[in-house]
């Protein structure tokens, strides 16, 4: 059956095929079907940033089970599937017009399979040798690679002028998927899940028991679910370009300029979401009556999720770049006042720490909200397209390049360099994008 809109004599009839669809004109967009696709992407998108994220809530407790690996070692296992992740949505960028989104969405669940399954039967044994270890965390990555191409899909569904409120959702509400997972883990390794009680639990160094396994298994039939759904219920519209086609990107100017503020946003958000846990490990851990670091990661994560759903709609009302210059600014903020915890002399000085991470991830929400504005009005559709899947996979190497850093250089130093950084971007969203006669005011 073929859509329609418009009305009266103007009513112009939406091919099967889709093959006219062009969403900039109502008669020829279908509003129920880019919505249908937007929550499907997006509950799909959950399931991938939770997987991306596994390793960073299963790692801290694997030396609990019997395994004895060094902090290095499990700076590695968490910062690994940020460094896969980058890589993969390079692969990602390029397959939204050659896959169509169908396929892809499908395509995207099935491969999370790989490291859910992976991790549930490896913690069962803590005999298996560390690259075997690395080599699977390497395979999260597919969870956070897959993010360049389901927003790039997503955005040949909606106008511009909803393009903030759409991909602001869809981001938003994928980015839940981090604090979910670091949220669900502790919680889930408590007991055996209907089902699995063959399953035996593994016996923690103080002699507990812990079902560590139902990490990963529990989002196995939530996963099959999401490529069950993208088969029965989503389409393919026709924006189709080769590999050439979209590789001319890279010649313009803004791309650049966008990935950067991206990798400050983004890559800020990701790369602290993985590590923060082991920040606080690191800094705090030493003292009497630690803070336990499985009790406060994942509220960053969800915070900086929640603000990134909740300004896309704002930015369509005033403008991507209003807000990712607000939220460099107070990035830039942020992490000059958890600058000042970081050399803790008492373990009251986590409550200064915790509060400079939060103002951190509540203004990368305004950042990556405000960046995924500015690309669908600063480019063509297609170009749009594979610029949103190339800074996106600029931004994911943020857990890889978070980890590496802070395993040669303290966080003292981190933050001091992550400080400056988050300023020189912001003085880039202000001067190409946001002051009064910018060159591409978005």
């Amino acid at each position: 059956m073929s859509a329609t809109t418009g009305t009266g004599d103007e009513r112009i009839p939406l091919k099967p095929d889709l093959s006219n669809w062009d969403p900039e004109h109502d008669e020829t967009w279908d509003k129920a079907l880019a919505w249908r696709t937007l929550w499907i992407t997006t509950y799909t998108m959950i399931l991938a940033f939770a997987t991306w994220y596994l390793v960073s809530a299963i790692a801290p407790r694997l030396n609990d089970i019997g395994y004895s690996l060094s902090d290095q070692e499990l700076y590695w296992l968490v910062a690994l599937p940020g460094l896969a992740g980058g890589l993969i949505r390079l692969i990602f960028m390029f397959l939204p017009p050659l896959l169509g989104t169908r396929t892809l969405v499908a395509l995207a669940a099935m491969l999370l399979l790989i490291p859910l399954l992976g991790w549930t039967f490896v913690v069962r044994d803590p005999t298996i040798p560390f690259w075997f270890l690395m080599l699977l965390s390497f395979s999260a990555g597919v969870g956070g690679g897959s993010f360049s191409g389901l927003m790039a899909s997503t955005s040949y569904f909606f106008p511009k002028r909803l393009s903030g409120t759409a991909l602001g959702l869809q981001a938003g509400i994928g980015n839940f998927g981090i604090g979910i997972v670091q949220f669900l883990v502790p919680w889930v390794v408590g007991f055996g899940l209907l089902g699995t009680a063959a399953l035996t639990p593994q016996s923690q160094t103080d002699g507990t028991l812990v079902w560590l396994h139902n990490g990963g298994l529990v989002m196995v039939p939530w996963v099959l679910l999401a490529a069950i759904a993208a088969i029965v219920f989503l389409r393919r519209v026709p924006v189709k370009a080769n590999f050439r086609q979209q590789m001319n990107i890279f010649g313009l100017k803004h791309t650049w300029i966008m990935s950067a503020l991206y990798l400050m946003s983004f890559g800020a958000f990701s790369g602290l979401a993985a590590q923060t846990g082991l920040i606080i490990g690191h800094v705090y851990g030493d003292f009497d009556n630690a803070p336990n670091p499985l009790a406060w990661a994942w509220i960053g994560p969800l915070l900086g999720a929640g603000i990134r759903a909740a300004c896309g709609p704002l930015c369509d009302k005033w403008g991507g770049a209003k807000f990712t210059l607000v939220g460099g600014l107070g990035m830039t903020a942020g992490t000059v006042i958890t600058l000042f915890f970081l050399s803790p002399s008492s373990v009251t000085e986590f409550w200064g720490f915790l509060t400079g991470m939060m103002v951190i991830f509540f203004f990368s929400g305004f950042a990556n909200a405000g960046t995924f504005k500015q690309m669908p009005m600063i480019f063509t559709k297609v170009q749009a397209g594979g610029t949103i899947g190339w800074t996106a996979s600029i931004g994911s190497f943020g857990p890889f390049l978070v980890g590496m850093a802070l395993s040669v250089m303290s966080p003292t130093t981190f933050f001091i360099i992550c400080a400056v950084w988050c300023g020189f971007c912001s003085w880039l969203a202000w001067w190409y994008y946001a002051r009064p006669g910018a060159e591409k005011p978005s």
